[in-house]
């Protein structure tokens, strides 16, 4: 059957209507999957683990650094100072140490052995004087205070070799386990104190921990500062983070792990790209008592995205825009 004229318009124009439709309904489904945040490139304050005055501070705001590298430094006299003295007592407990381990020498043996048997000789002379002496008093050809002193003589001899005795053999079997034990406490001791010393010579000097960028320099040079006084305020840039809200009604479009596309308003700048890497189990404000459907969606949750191929195009608080996947 022919279709008039009239008829082909009107089908003309109804197949425009349909397309314009879902022009529209495409479009407002690709804005719908387009989100807002602001750059978060988070901030570390550098302090010092150590109380003096500060020395050097090369960098100045602005300055880019690298994770590891030295940024500044305490004057470190008294620490350097405390670090040798600490080295030197380890050294003399170190060799009280050795000296106990390695034991006797031959030579001082060979010294007890000599003394011995010279006190041994002293008291086989004062054994034959006092034998002659009790022999002369039996027979009243002595006097009595003869007798005595020879009695005292061989006394002190025999003392003098039990001593000579105890000398010998304390140096034949070597120091005892409790004074080696001992000895190996205190150089234990002296070895503590000089890693401690160690560590706060260390501190004197602080240390970019990542890669980023000096945001203030809170104090100058000569200033004299405590332990965790701040220093430096880095801006952290080795990573970088969007923070952003999504309403209730898309929540399951934003799953950890999704990639997203990042753009800023300026027109043609560079398009970048991240993984959401957090959401929000909680709503930004607490919801009514009684909830109506279309207050539900008006709840909104907090989600984060990390930046993989950030660079110094994005700054910190800068408005963005998020870019889900196709539809």
């Amino acid at each position: 059957m022919a279709v008039s004229v009239k008829g082909r318009l009107a089908l003309g124009g109804a197949v425009l209507v349909a397309l314009g439709l879902g022009w529209w309904w495409y479009q407002s489904r690709l804005e719908a999957r387009e989100l807002y945040g602001d750059v978060e490139i988070r901030e570390v304050d550098l302090a010092f683990n150590a109380e003096g005055r500060v020395a050097s501070m090369p960098e100045q705001e602005g300055d880019k650094v690298k994770a590891g590298q030295l940024i500044a430094t305490l004057d470190d006299g008294t620490y350097a100072s405390a670090l040798a003295l600490a080295r030197a007592q380890q050294g003399e407990a170190k060799a009280k140490l050795d000296l106990l381990l390695a034991g006797s020498r031959f030579e001082e043996i060979d010294k007890a052995r000599a003394e011995l048997e010279s006190a041994q000789a002293q008291l086989e002379n004062a054994q034959i004087s006092y034998k002659r002496q009790a022999g002369l008093a039996g027979k009243g050809a002595t006097p009595q205070q003869a007798l005595d002193d020879a009695k005292a003589a061989l006394d002190t001899a025999q003392a003098a070799v039990n001593g000579a005795k105890a000398q010998l053999t304390e140096l034949v079997n070597g120091p005892r386990p409790e004074e080696i034990a001992a000895a190996r406490a205190a150089y234990a001791q002296a070895s503590a104190q000089v890693a401690l010393a160690q560590t706060e010579e260390n501190n004197t000097r602080l240390y970019a921990p990542v890669d980023g960028v000096i945001m203030t320099r809170v104090v100058e040079p000569g200033t004299v500062v405590l332990p965790s006084s701040v220093i430096y305020a880095l801006a952290n840039t080795s990573e970088t983070w969007v923070r952003a809200f999504v309403p209730e009604t898309m929540l399951g479009d934003v799953a950890p792990g999704t990639k997203v596309t990042i753009t800023e308003d300026t027109p043609g700048s560079k398009t970048y790209h991240g993984v959401i890497g957090y959401v929000s189990p909680e709503a930004e404000f607490t919801p009514k008592t009684v909830e109506t459907p279309d207050l539900r969606t008006q709840l909104v949750y907090r989600f984060r995205v990390r930046v993989t191929d950030a660079d110094d195009g994005l700054r910190q608080g800068m408005p963005v825009t998020i870019t889900l996947p196709g539809l």
